[in-house]
């Protein structure tokens, strides 16, 4: 099985990590009768040899020993070889080190050409006695076998005398992948699969295959699925949830504490389930309202599996696409009242990203934060106690119904940290928490290790409140705090924020906030004392200094030019160096300094203000906010970019996805952004 592994100099080859003269015993490893050691070689195969899709010297030099190992029946788990081989054969253009010898097109190229040698390996094992090994060798077939025809006939065949449904499934991705390989080519063996393809989705095979066969179609003949196909898939999943009933795949007990056995064991209840839709509704796209009614039609399902995938799914809609979300809400929203705990998590997780989206929600988050109020307050393993999904949703959603909830919180003896950043969304309805805030506020340490997360969260609050009695237990930390505290800045920036929020109470702090104007905290400073002075002459040279202060924090440079924007035409001194900032720097900063010479100077420069701002707009999404608020602010002046906003507003698609925007703020900030433009348009007549 390993023969000529010991002549290998793997001493001299490399991996992730360094030398790979550890690869042997990983290989042997893979062999192994003991589970625990064949998933801990699996794991280090892909934590090292394999890191992150790279491909080493070392990952070449193991192709041989693993199309072996695949090939052998008597060792064990020999599904996870075969897709580690697909994974290593489809790397061309992958990721590695170019210091380890990782990342190289030249060595990924020579292990798909490898792979594809030994690809008569993976034709033997389409006829495996293994299930795991005939559901991983298809996908192998269609990528490596360089006989169309014979692929062909082998998936055909494979699908007449297949009797397990897991392998008829990957079956019927390998006929899509096949399908979409070669239709680009006009070859006509891909018309064939699509034929086959379109057969699967009929009377008579079982609803798990046509729903596996219609998420195919839909990604590579759209024009075959039937005119009904909302109903259809529907229908299929309760049919195919019915066939299932309640039983659960016998676990083979729960193995060893391993990346792979870790991601076995997260993985859905109904990992088939999730990946048939997952597919599906991939394939969909930007059909939103067939997506919305599939949604619809899974949230309503008998079964708490398909209600679950259903929510999971949303999510992912609910990130890329703007569209009606009350229905399917209001359904996720249904789900809290399960019993089962996979489905109640999956619905909080998705409700707390959704914020404002989320008020359709909210009778069922009220109900279930006042009839269960352990879930108010989440104590985790470690670290410190955070708010409850149910509770932060519904207070992110801006039901007022959250704020005495929130009370009880604040009077109870475990207060989260977390709890002051959720206040900001409640409005004018969080302002009877003023003085407990206040309370806990004045109770902080001044020198603690955890004054910065207790602190902070608080003083937001009291900030989006504008709460002028908490001006002295402000002022309290802004000079009680010692030199050396850990984040002692981000607890004075906190703090000044709060006394700009407060300009007629903050009178007596302009002494400090002068002082401040020397420090590292200079910007937030200059904000607060010209909210509070007006005083432009001290505020202007500091932040003119700040402009060039991009090795002190990420994001100086646009925080003082925005605040310099905001001075008006008071920053006029500033606009030989706001001019040269909008060609130079990061796209925030161009941004931002476009901006700020549009509104000190009232026009929009053709040479330093609109086409910075135009590229920066389809360039870089993250920026959109920033100017369509300059354009709001503007007023009418603004109206040489209306355009913009006008497309904003009619585009389906939310602004950051696709561009690393889909995080847990991603929804919450696009919807600021179509706030923003609607402003502007509605105050200007520019809608």
């Amino acid at each position: 099985m390993f023969r000529g592994i010991d002549e290998v100099d793997w001493a001299s080859l490399r991996h992730a990590y360094g030398s790979a003269e550890d690869v042997p015993g990983l290989l042997r490893g893979l062999a192994s009768a003991d589970r625990a050691e064949r998933e801990t070689a699996l794991d280090r195969m892909y934590g090292a040899v394999h890191h992150q899709g790279g491909v080493y010297d070392s990952t070449l030099a193991c192709v041989p020993f693993l199309l072996v190992l695949a090939a052998r029946e008597e060792v064990r788990d020999r599904a996870g070889v075969v897709e580690l081989l697909v994974s290593i054969g489809g790397s061309e253009g992958g990721g590695g080190s170019g210091e380890d010898g990782g990342g190289s097109g030249d060595l990924a190229a020579k292990a798909c050409a490898a792979v594809r040698a030994g690809a008569d390996v993976f034709v033997l094992l389409a006829g495996d006695a293994d299930a795991g090994v005939r559901g991983a060798a298809p996908a192998a077939l269609v990528r490596f076998l360089d006989r169309p025809a014979r692929v062909l006939a082998l998936l055909r065949e494979r699908i007449t005398v297949e009797r397990d449904d897991r392998v008829l499934l990957a079956l019927a991705e390998s006929l899509g992948l096949f399908a979409r390989r070669h239709l680009s080519a006009g070859d006509c063996h891909a018309a064939e699969a699509v034929g086959l393809l379109t057969a699967l989705s009929g009377p008579p095979y079982g609803p798990g295959l046509r729903l596996a066969a219609l998420g195919q179609l839909a990604q590579c003949a759209p024009e075959l699925l039937p005119a009904d196909l909302v109903p259809t898939v529907v229908r299929l999943l309760r049919d195919r949830s019915a066939q299932r009933g309640c039983e659960r795949p016998a676990q083979d007990g729960p193995g060893a504490d391993t990346l792979a056995g870790r991601l076995r064991r997260l993985r859905p209840s109904d990992e088939e389930g999730s990946r048939l839709l997952r597919t599906l509704h991939s394939a969909l796209d930007g059909r939103v309202a067939d997506r919305v009614a599939l949604l619809c039609g899974q949230l309503t399902s008998p079964d708490a599996l398909d209600r679950c995938n259903a929510v999971w799914m949303s999510a992912g809609l609910f990130r890329e696409w703007r569209t009606d979300v009350v229905e399917p809400v209001t359904l996720i929203g249904a789900q809290l009242g399960a019993g089962e705990g996979r489905l109640h998590d999956a619905a909080v997780a998705v409700l707390v990203e959704l914020f404002e989206l989320a008020l359709p929600a909210a009778d069922h988050l009220h109900a279930l934060v006042t009839c269960r109020p352990e879930l108010r307050v989440r104590h985790g393993e470690r670290g410190a106690p955070t708010l409850g999904g149910p509770l932060k949703a519904l207070a992110r959603a801006g039901d007022a119904r959250a704020t005495p909830v929130l009370a009880e919180v604040l009077a109870g003896p475990v207060v989260p940290p977390d709890l002051g950043l959720v206040i900001s969304h409640l409005g004018h309805a969080a302002a009877p928490l003023a003085p407990a805030l206040r309370r806990h506020l004045a109770r902080v340490p001044l020198d603690g290790p955890d004054t910065h997360e207790r602190a902070v969260p608080l003083l937001s609050a009291l900030t989006a409140l504008g709460d002028a009695e908490s001006v002295p237990s402000v002022l309290r930390l802004l000079r009680g705090m010692p030199d050396g505290l850990r984040l002692r800045d981000a607890v004075t920036e906190s703090a000044v924020r709060a006394l700009g929020a407060v300009v007629s109470a903050a009178h007596e702090a302009i002494p400090d906030l002068r002082r401040l104007l020397e420090t590292d905290c200079a910007i937030a400073a200059g904000d607060a004392l010209w909210s509070v002075t007006g005083e432009a002459d001290a505020v202007v040279p500091v932040l003119l200094r700040r402009l060039t202060d991009s090795g002190r924090g990420r994001y100086r440079p646009a925080s003082a030019a925005g605040l310099l924007g905001r001075l008006g035409p008071a920053a006029r001194t500033a606009l030989p160096a706001l001019r040269r900032m909008t060609g130079s720097g990061e796209a925030s900063e161009r941004a931002a300094a476009a901006c700020a010479v549009w509104r000190i100077t009232g026009e929009p420069e053709q040479e330093h203000v609109l086409p910075v701002l135009r590229a920066a707009w389809t360039e870089h999404p993250r920026t959109r906010t920033t100017i369509a608020g300059c354009v709001a602010a503007l007023g009418p002046t603004g109206a040489p970019l209306h355009d913009l906003l006008r497309a904003e507003l009619t585009s389906p698609r939310r602004h950051r996805a696709g561009s690393g925007g889909c995080d847990s703020h991603g929804i919450h900030e696009d919807e600021r952004l179509l706030r923003v433009c609607r402003g502007a348009l509605s105050r200007e007549g520019g809608g």
